[in-house]
């Protein structure tokens, strides 16, 4: 409930941002949101679709990847959901996302690398914590809140232009010219914080799932063979805006701040873990 209570107050905050710029510049909240919603509905329905594509990824059959398929539908059958498809990504990195707007259309995705790296109680505390973000829906949490940020976005966007084509047409006010500069740097700022904030809730959520459909040592473990794995091999090829996606950063080498990082510190995740390990609500 505190975590849920917390990602409604960040979603509120994003919310609030996104009327208290539309009210600088007189500008309906409607329009902005218009302007972002199109773009983000296409990624919410095809976004499973999209982001397996971009990595490569192929679906597997049960007959492919029998171990694979046993854990995952071990940990569905405990998380109360349909089975998700399985999906393999050719690459070395050890990391694994889910994807799809539902549990009925839901993917995991696992890399080659992580198959090799973890055992299969840690490869089972990874799928928990994914099946963790497909049972609670982070899709649509995700996409609900990057309609708001992008049209935050896209409307400073609009400012920019409209001061520089305008010339400041507001000479007469300097501190009403100040405050639209000032909007126009802070804002998208202070959106995409609360969009990383919303990510790390999320997935703290996720790894309490991972605790509680399997065990908490075992995603503790396996967190700590990841961040070792990303390290060594980080993603070179993919996109920056679907790091959230995945369990553990993948591009570790350009994450240049922890403000701006998308997901909490590993070691932090580890440490919550294993205080969970002394509650027997979260031992198998």
């Amino acid at each position: 409930m505190l975590n849920t209570a917390k990602l409604l107050i960040l979603m509120a905050g994003l919310t609030g941002l996104l009327y208290a710029v539309c009210s600088l510049f007189n500008i309906p909240p409607i329009f902005a949101l218009l302007f972002a919603l199109v773009p983000n509905l296409i990624a919410y329905f095809y976004s499973d679709k999209i982001v397996l594509s971009s990595y490569g990824a192929r679906i597997v059959t049960e007959e492919e990847a029998p171990e694979l398929y046993r854990i995952v539908s071990r940990v569905a059958e405990r998380a109360n959901i349909p089975i998700p498809r399985v999906a393999l990504i050719n690459t070395q990195t050890p990391n694994a996302f889910a994807t799809g707007r539902s549990p009925k259309k839901a993917v995991v995705a696992v890399t080659l690398g992580i198959m090799e790296l973890l055992n299969e109680q840690e490869l089972e505390g990874v799928i928990a914590h994914e099946i963790g973000h497909v049972k609670h829906r982070d899709i649509l949490t995700g996409s609900i809140v990057a309609t708001i940020a992008g049209a935050i976005v896209y409307m400073t966007h609009m400012l920019q232009w409209g001061l520089i084509f305008g010339g400041g047409r507001d000479n007469d006010n300097p501190g009403g010219f100040m405050g639209s500069i000032l909007a126009i740097i802070v804002a998208p700022i202070a959106a995409s914080i609360i969009q990383m904030a919303i990510s790390r809730q999320n997935e703290y959520k996720a790894d309490e799932a991972g605790a509680l459909y399997s065990n908490p040592v075992y995603l503790a473990n396996a967190l700590n063979k990841l961040e070792k794995g990303v390290n060594a091999y980080p993603l070179k090829n993919g996109n920056q805006a679907t790091a959230h996606m995945f369990i553990v950063n993948p591009f570790r080498g350009k994450d240049f701040a922890s403000l701006f990082s998308t997901h909490p510190s590993t070691a932090d995740r580890i440490n919550k873990l294993m205080e969970m390990a002394g509650n027997p609500k979260y031992l198998r």
